[in-house]
């Protein structure tokens, strides 16, 4: 085995395609390759697995951003690094953060949908793809500092206030609660190739890529039935009726407007909701008045029609509500009325109604622990009343 550990022996190496070997430990080998003698010279990782007797090769690169004189270590100790990746059961194919993301979103869309895979593609797009440095990087080279400063920088761009209008000025500051919901895109995608065995240890984002604590502000937009009644009544046919919807069931904008007509069962007035943020089916049984309701939005309409539909026929989604409710927000006389408003008032009405925190969670398609993070103070007048029976 040639010496190539000095920049001396490196130079007096003739050029070939072979590369010079040197054994680093059982089953690793280190090798160097010079194909012109003004060339540089490329590292080269060689694996051989003792159980299997499987071999692995990888090309490390020439480290020119090293002096010669620190190439070799350097190249020593990434392939030590690959080695030890593989040794503990880490699959040999190069896997970059764009490429962990992309396969990501791939399964994603499988095994949950359309919807939320779009979402995450939003964000990677945004935050990821167009980083070159970090979307380019191999993740056995990810580090917790180059992680950390991707956060610092997302965090840190200003949204603009008027969405509508993108020559506007960014001046508003991020919010902690949507910078948590894009380093969740990225921490569930790394995750996934970490348990695919494309990188042996989540050290580099498991700390960076932890969500602030108390980002989601307690929901506090509240509107009365009677409140609700005007905003549905200043609001566009088409917009009214999915506004009902809003206001008799505690499901998200997006999950009511993407039901169809083969989601409700009229002879057992049962709602499945199929597409949710939750990603399961979930199913609801609806009141006399609700079902009605329903019944009435399917009738003689396909299976695959949407039950809550624009005027053209077309499905609501959130560019398309936006501005209505706007307006019918302006017209009622209210402020800082969204279509989630409709939701929270609906959870708030069954939490004080004293249905179980357990029922409104099912229902809702969230957890527990969200209901009594946002909801479980509204339970305080409940509680006084249930300890005033205890008085002797």
């Amino acid at each position: 085995m040639a010496k190539i550990d000095t920049v001396d022996a490196r130079n007096k190496l003739k050029p070939r395609t072979e590369p010079y070997w040197v054994k680093l430990s059982s089953g690793c080998m280190l090798g160097f390759r010079k194909m012109t003698s003004s060339s540089t010279g490329n590292w080269i990782a060689r694996y051989r697995c003792a159980d299997t007797g499987k071999r692995d090769k990888r090309s490390l690169g020439e480290f020119e951003d090293k002096v010669p004189s620190q190439r070799y270590d350097e190249a020593k100790r990434t392939a030590e690094a690959w080695f030890s990746h593989l040794g503990k059961g880490g699959s040999s194919e190069t896997m970059t953060v764009s490429g962990a993301c992309k396969r990501y979103v791939k399964h994603v869309r499988a095994n949950r949908g359309d919807t939320p895979a779009d979402d995450l593609e939003m964000r990677f797009k945004r935050w990821v793809y167009e980083d070159p440095v970090l979307a380019n990087m191999d993740l056995g080279k990810l580090s917790k500092t180059r992680v950390e400063n991707w956060r610092n920088s997302m965090a840190l761009t200003p949204v603009k206030v008027n969405r509508d209008n993108r020559e506007e000025p960014v001046t508003r500051p991020r919010a902690a609660s949507s910078v948590n919901r894009d380093i969740a895109a990225l921490r569930a995608a790394l995750n996934y190739a970490h348990d695919a065995g494309n990188v042996t240890s989540d050290m580099a984002w498991r700390v960076a890529l932890r969500p602030a604590k108390n980002a989601d502000r307690r929901r506090d937009v509240y509107i009365d039935i009677e409140q609700r009644r005007k905003l549905i009544e200043k609001a566009p046919d088409d917009l009214a009726i999915y506004l009902c919807g809003m206001s008799s069931l505690p499901l998200r904008p997006g999950a009511l407007a993407a039901l169809r007509v083969f989601h409700f069962e009229p002879r057992l007035s049962v709602l499945t909701i199929g597409k949710d943020k939750a990603g399961k089916d979930r199913k609801i049984k609806l009141p006399p008045a609700t079902a009605t309701m329903f019944a009435k939005q399917c009738e003689s309409k396909p299976s695959d029609a949407p039950i809550f539909r624009r005027e053209d026929g077309q499905a609501w989604n959130k560019d398309a509500w936006k501005k209505p409710i706007k307006a019918a927000v302006a017209a009622a006389e209210l402020q800082s009325v969204t279509a989630y408003t409709l939701r929270h008032s609906v959870i708030t009405d069954l939490v004080t109604g004293g249905l179980d925190l357990l029922t409104v969670a099912q229902l809702s398609g969230t957890s527990v622990a969200m209901i009594e993070r946002h909801y479980g103070h509204l339970r305080a007048d409940h509680a006084a009343a249930a300890l005033a029976k205890l008085t002797i």
